[in-house]
């Protein structure tokens, strides 16, 4: 049976308010009933002579703490002298202090990790920081247990480094706030809460999954929460308050529910954004061209950055007077490429429209006459591949492409194969409503990957594919109207136009002849017709095009 619930108080930086903290905790309970423990990270004892006097009627027992309380060690040279062993002990009547770094487990079960003070690279570390071998120590006991599945709450006075990622925003400067060995630490230990201080702000991030979709069984979320200082004048939030029961009493399946805001880990990032960018023997020549030169002649018989009618955002150097720095090059190919944008071989005639980051293109030999394709500019493999600015373009035209779709009728079907293929494609397929309906197409997908021994697996939403698809990972992946998304490892032997087969079928556009690209090939001049028609048509959902 499960164990009944522990309150718990999580406190931010006292700096020696401590008769603040004990009023307000008192206030509390009076109102809502007793809690069990309050745990204090970030900066205890202040540094005036007035913290130092306000600390001495506790340390004598002129006055006690209502509540049992745990704090962690120095977090700042000024604060040493207050702590007579680093490894933990009693400071007061009920004040104890954790030490170091350690696990603290209560009768209860209850389960706390805690590391003190601030990140340091020199070894012996001083007193008021903790090293990478401190954290190594504290991790491997529990990782050497094959039964561990994280801890209930880790605390720490530093943040960890990047927690913000896939998440809301803290209102402080990310680019110093947190370190990587905290974050590390926080991955391997998989809290249900972290509470962190020493930053002044209150930050409560949305929870995180410790699982990967799809790859592993579902875990338990974490929970970071950082907490501002005792009474800090701008009022921002120092106590947390929380019923929690120990993981180790708890129902495994209470315990795995995801709540509806849960993120992906912000501590497991495949690559950063850009990273796989490498020079190339071509790179030189590349960077030699303007940035006209992905501006083609899409209609008229004259550069397109001078057609004032439909003049393109993206402009050439000239037509920038006060722009000091250009956008950052896109990573290039090693040998030739059918659809980097700025290679010979791609087939211009094709393309519909062109952003800063992505553009489209009519399909050669479409499904259907008004089947295109939305690539990168630059050379990415695959969608997990993309940095940041072409995923933000990327959304932005799959947006555009939808409504274009649904203004005529049509559900947007979208679908990658990221296998034998060296540039990324995002097929688009238009399937006229009176055809089918979603469910149908779902259901045409999943009964033809059965039919050839592949699970075709749906991905929840909000998902990020880099969590299930490391870059260099093959799959296949398709994206329905409604959002709906399914997704699938491919392990050998993948049919190449499975895409295709499925929305030729029968039960879908009924074109099976059209299977195959190659099997509907067209004249050039017939192509330049049907990509004219799709550019003028598509032209009022082109967020490209200035109005």
């Amino acid at each position: 049976m499960e164990d009944k619930a522990l309150r718990v108080l999580a406190c931010g930086d006292v700096e020696g308010r401590i008769n603040a903290l004990f009023n307000r905790v008192n206030a509390i309970q009076k109102k809502s009933g007793q809690f069990d423990l309050l745990l204090c990270v970030g900066d205890f004892f202040g540094t005036s002579p007035e913290a130092e006097s306000e600390w001495e009627t506790y340390k004598s027992g002129a006055k006690k703490a209502p509540i049992h309380t745990y704090i962690l060690g120095a977090a700042s040279q000024e604060t040493v002298k207050y702590f007579p062993n680093s490894d933990g002990c009693e400071l007061a009547d009920n004040i104890t202090c954790l030490g170091r770094r350690g696990i603290f487990t209560g009768a209860s079960g209850l389960q706390i990790a805690y590391v003190s003070g601030r990140e340091s690279q020199q070894e012996p570390a001083p007193s008021h920081c903790f090293t990478r071998k401190d954290l190594s120590t504290l991790v491997a006991p529990l990782l050497s247990n094959s039964k561990f599945r994280g801890v209930d709450i880790l605390l720490s006075s530093q943040w960890p480094r990047g927690v913000w990622q896939y998440g809301n925003s803290p209102e402080t400067d990310t680019k110093y706030c947190g370190v990587s060995t905290i974050a590390d630490l926080a991955d391997k230990l998989k809290p249900r809460y972290h509470f962190a201080g020493l930053e002044g702000v209150h930050y409560e991030r949305l929870p995180y999954r410790n699982h990967v979709v799809l790859q592993q069984n579902a875990q338990h979320v974490s929970r970071f929460i950082a907490l501002a200082a005792v009474n800090n004048p701008a009022k921002k939030k120092y106590l947390y308050a929380f019923n929690i029961v120990p993981m180790k009493t708890m129902d495994p399946t209470e315990l795995v529910k995801q709540p509806q805001d849960v993120t992906e880990n912000p501590y497991r990032k495949p690559t950063k954004d850009g990273k796989k960018e490498r020079p190339s023997p071509s790179l030189a020549d590349v960077e030699e061209e303007p940035a006209s030169q992905f501006f083609f002649d899409l209609g008229e018989k004259k550069p397109y950055h001078q057609q004032h009618q439909h003049g393109r955002k993206r402009q050439s150097d000239g037509d920038r007077p006060n722009q000091p720095k250009q956008p950052r090059k896109p990573p290039q190919p090693t040998g030739p490429c059918w659809f980097c944008l700025a290679s010979p071989e791609v087939e211009k005639h094709l393309v519909i429209s062109i952003g800063t980051h992505c553009y489209v293109a009519l399909a050669k030999g479409g499904l259907t006459p008004d089947h295109v394709l939305l690539l990168p500019i630059g050379h990415y493999q695959s969608v997990v591949d993309l940095a940041s600015e072409v995923v933000e373009e990327m959304e932005k035209y799959k947006s555009a492409v939808k409504k274009f779709c649904k203004s005529r009728g049509q559900r947007c079907v979208l679908f990658e194969r990221n296998y034998r293929s060296q540039h990324l494609q995002l097929q688009v397929v238009p399937v006229p409503m009176e055809k089918c309906s979603t469910e149908d197409i779902k259901e045409a997908f999943m009964t033809q990957a059965e039919e050839q021994q592949m699970e075709l697996m749906e991905i929840p939403a909000h998902t990020d594919l880099k969590q299930i698809a490391p870059p260099g990972t093959p799959y296949f992946y398709v994206e329905l109207d409604t959002g709906e998304k399914l997704f699938y490892r491919i392990k050998k032997n993948f049919p190449l136009q499975f895409g295709r087969e499925v929305l030729a079928s029968e039960v879908v556009l009924n074109i099976p002849m059209r299977a195959d690209w190659r099997e509907c090939k067209c004249t050039k001049e017939e192509e330049e017709d049907q990509a004219k028609k799709v550019r003028s048509d598509f032209e009022p959902f082109d967020f490209a095009i200035d109005d």
